[in-house]
């Protein structure tokens, strides 16, 4: 019995488990992405100011912060898969994130840096859009949003609720399996 307490009370003492790197850098990714809601970092270069722009801003500010030594080799792929600075939103999508699923199912799975990923048909061709996913760690007390850039030079980085994006976004904007413009939710393929 003695041993028993003993082993209870060193387990009560010892300090709680160290937060994952993982967590830590989607954290700050979370709080990155969000405060160019606020007002754009202006380090971030204004020319990159679009969905893939606030992706690769978001990651590397992310790991600038919590593991700076994996900053020097890139953190995304080109078109043919190697190693890349810059990484548009489609090239982003297919070569440094995976797929999770369009249904319900792989939206309730979704954690902080996962993208909503979109492809509209326009005259000029197909244009990408991401939209980087903010879901709280304390999913009882806020819900899970979506920050995005819309593109256009000179907006604002946006903010909504994903849910709202669901039910009340147009249906070309509904991350939903009837949606054929929707392709999906992806995660980051380190983070797998």
């Amino acid at each position: 019995m003695r041993v028993l307490l003993l082993l209870l009370s060193l387990q009560a003492a010892s300090p709680a488990p160290a937060e994952s790197l993982e967590t830590l850098l989607r954290r700050e990714l979370a709080q990155t992405a969000l405060a160019q809601v606020r007002r754009m970092d202006p380090t971030w270069n204004p020319d990159q100011r679009d969905c893939g722009g606030l992706v690769r801003f978001a990651f590397r500010g992310a790991y600038r912060r919590f593991q700076p030594e994996r900053l020097a080799r890139p953190l995304w792929r080109d078109d043919r898969g190697q190693p890349a600075d810059f990484a548009d939103a489609e090239t982003l999508l297919t070569h440094s994130f995976v797929p999770l699923g369009r249904d319900e199912a792989a939206r309730e799975s979704l954690r902080t840096g996962d993208l909503v990923a979109f492809r509209q048909e326009r005259d000029a061709g197909p244009v990408f859009h991401l939209m980087l996913v903010v879901r709280p760690e304390d999913k009882a007390h806020a819900p899970t949003r979506v920050v995005y850039h819309p593109g256009d030079k000179g907006a604002a980085v946006r903010t909504g609720l994903l849910q709202s994006l669901v039910t009340d976004a147009p249906l070309e904007w509904r991350p939903v399996p009837q949606n054929t413009a929707f392709l999906g939710f992806f995660r980051f393929k380190e983070w797998m």
